[in-house]
């Protein structure tokens, strides 16, 4: 008899734990905090659920506070967890990507991060 009010227990809190899903960053391009050679073409947020792109944004400011993306966001055409934003040439600094996701099932996640850019030359993409 424990062990089957145990179960059901464990069955209840996994079904809540599954109804407050939300879309977690999973990984980032350039990564989360990190230091890149040259200036990438776009960033990308990889999260962890399909994402809704109509409710969702992905911004990159610079240190002065100057969005700096060239607000074409947009999700990846393989992948509806991915959310992309170009760039145009950027500087050597520091940039700060902000970003507010609606995932499929209607929760809003957001959050921040920073790379750093170390030489000012593009990255070509082949």
């Amino acid at each position: 008899m424990k062990q089957t009010g145990a179960f059901l227990l464990f069955m209840m809190l996994a079904g809540v734990a599954r109804l407050e899903a939300h879309a977690f960053l999973q990984e980032a391009e350039p990564g989360v905090g990190s230091t890149v050679q040259a200036s990438p073409n776009e960033v990308k947020i990889r999260f962890t659920e399909r994402i809704e792109p109509a409710l969702s944004k992905i911004q990159v400011f610079a240190a002065t506070g100057d969005e700096v993306d060239k607000r074409d966001a947009h999700l990846d055409r393989s992948d509806p967890a991915i959310l992309i934003v170009s760039l145009p040439k950027l500087g050597i600094g520091t940039y700060k990507v902000v970003w507010r996701v609606v995932s499929s099932d209607t929760h809003v996640a957001e959050g921040n991060f920073t790379f750093h850019i170390r030489s000012a030359k593009n990255v070509r993409k082949s």
